[in-house]
């Protein structure tokens, strides 16, 4: 049972690490699962929170010398992450002690509840008087003990109007907020339109793939917002994460390929790709597809299925690869602007555009910071009741990094009698000098 501290604090890591579920009433099936604990649903409660478990199709293998196991010794329960601690400091002081002994956890039932035990079914539905964020839990106590059943639970908090709400007390603002923000990004479609119309003879590929980023994202949030809203209400999405995930899917790979492909100036400064830039969108396409593939399997299944911790990680080392991919685009443009400064003789245009690529670097640096750092301390710091604050600084975080980056890159109708005059070309030349443009 020495293992068992760190498998605890492993899971209830992992589960804080990507909250996104895809409802709250969820069936599953275990089968032959030796695990001494395994972490089925974190949910936050409030006052009239309830927590429903049933199981069925119970049987319990034992390979130990002792063919019948004790059924006090298994079973389910209810813990806080403020009594994580404490119950890891019990079994440190006793290698043998079983979670179900701690005072520190909401006892649920064990099998020596099911009649007779250890018997192949159990329902109950438990109230929870203490308003917090638990993690439902399953213990083995039992060495050399494989389990197999059919689980079903279900957690809701009351409405004041006595109907269920099947969300989380910290996510059950989310539909509204990712309904406000898809508005917001189709009004921001209609005035990208706008501006490409104005401005025809200058659009270029680039802007088109930009309006489609935009069109996606306002699928994606109209999906996420449906999705959770029937979570809420039925406790399952009702075949909107389906639909979710194919616009999430489409969204981060259009969002990822047009960070690219402004980076390495393809439609608006030059209209092909070099090879190495070729490569880089050969290299982050195909990772995306295993990041959503990871984000599918992490948001339909759970934390109960043993492969779950490693696909969190594949999503976030995915994540982290393509994060650092998409800047060397940006770099090559700006060290290749700044060597074709030196003999083109257009100092104050190359000035200009190594000012946008120092520019856009910068608000790239930013958005990846922000919504993979700061997003996750506001989860990891905020209280369970207002997780969904979260979620609404990454959208807004999102929000500022499109308009940014569409208004620094927008179609924009140049003046051919421009003539830049010898004062503004000595000053860029002098610039150029005195500022090498290093990352």
């Amino acid at each position: 049972m020495t293992r068992l501290p760190l498998f605890v604090v492993l899971l209830l890591f992992s589960a804080s690490c990507i909250t996104r579920t895809a409802a709250e009433i969820k069936s599953l099936t275990i089968s032959d699962d030796s695990r001494p604990m395994i972490l089925f649903e974190k949910f936050g409660f409030t006052q009239s929170g309830h927590v429903s478990v049933s199981i069925s199709s119970v049987a319990v293998v034992s390979s130990s010398s002792d063919p019948i196991p004790d059924p006090s010794r298994l079973g389910f329960f209810l813990m806080s992450e403020e009594s994580l601690l404490q119950v890891v400091l019990e079994i440190e002081q006793n290698p043998n002690f079983c979670v179900l002994d701690s005072n520190y956890v909401l006892h649920l039932f064990t099998f020596h509840d099911l009649s007779p035990p250890p018997g192949s079914k159990y329902e109950h539905l438990y109230p929870v008087m203490s308003p917090n964020e638990y993690s439902l839990f399953f213990v083995n106590c039992v060495p050399e003990t494989k389990i197999s059943m059919k689980v079903r639970t279900e957690m809701y908090n009351l409405d004041p109007n006595g109907s269920k709400d099947y969300l989380p007390a910290g996510s059950t603002r989310l539909p509204g907020l990712y309904f406000f923000f898809s508005l917001g990004y189709l009004a921001f479609l209609g005035l990208w339109g706008y501006a490409c119309w104005v401005n025809q003879r200058v659009v270029h590929r680039i802007h088109v793939l930009m309006a489609a980023l935009l069109l996606m994202k306002a699928l994606n949030l109209i999906c996420a917002a449906e999705d959770k809203h029937y979570v809420k209400v039925t406790g399952t999405p009702h075949g909107w994460d389906v639909l979710f995930y194919i616009f999430q899917f489409i969204r981060v790979v259009l969002l990822f390929t047009v960070i690219v492909l402004i980076g390495t100036g393809w439609s608006f400064l030059k209209p092909f790709l070099q090879e190495k830039e070729k490569n880089v969108l050969m290299v982050v396409v195909p990772l995306q597809v295993l990041a959503n593939i990871a984000s599918i399997v992490i948001g339909e299944t759970g934390p109960f299925i043993k492969d779950w911790v490693t696909w969190n990680q594949i999503f976030l080392l995915v994540d982290i690869v393509c994060c650092c991919a998409i800047l060397f685009p940006i770099v090559w443009s700006i060290r290749s602007l700044r060597e074709t400064s030196k003999t083109d003789g257009k100092a104050a245009r190359n000035l200009a555009k190594l000012t946008l690529f120092r520019q856009f670097y910068i608000v790239v640096i930013g958005y990846l910071y922000f919504t993979r750092i700061v997003v996750f301390a506001l989860k990891t710091i905020a209280a369970y009741k207002y997780r969904w604050v979260s979620n609404a600084a990454e959208e807004i975080a999102s929000l500022a990094f499109y308009m940014l980056m569409f208004y620094m890159f927008r179609p924009v109708e140049k003046n051919e009698y421009f003539v830049i005059d010898e004062e503004e070309e000595e000053a860029a030349e002098l610039a150029l000098k005195e500022d090498d443009f290093e990352l």
